[in-house]
């Protein structure tokens, strides 16, 4: 009949999987949210490079002043360019 009973190496074996469980899924979860917080950042890093390519061709354009056929506004030649007339995109 004793041996049926719980005996302290079983409820200890049984505890130390219990803790090694609980302690795999903790890594789990930090790892996971990790990799998702990655992913966003690559997929907004990527939106961002694709944003300066744009914006990279426009400055080429009215640096050789092909912007004004393409309906981008060209400043007179009389006014100096002044840096309040660039508005900062946000």
């Amino acid at each position: 009949m004793n041996d049926f009973g719980l005996n302290t190496l079983n409820v200890a074996s049984v505890a130390l999987c219990f803790i090694a469980l609980i302690i795999f899924l903790v890594i789990w979860y930090f790892l996971n949210r990790a990799s998702v917080r990655a992913n966003e950042q690559i997929v907004l890093l990527n939106e961002l490079l694709e944003q300066q390519k744009i914006q990279t061709e426009l400055l080429k354009r009215l640096g050789q002043g092909t912007g004004a056929d393409q309906g981008v506004k060209a400043f007179p030649a009389s006014e100096p360019i002044m840096f309040k007339d660039f508005i900062a995109e946000r």
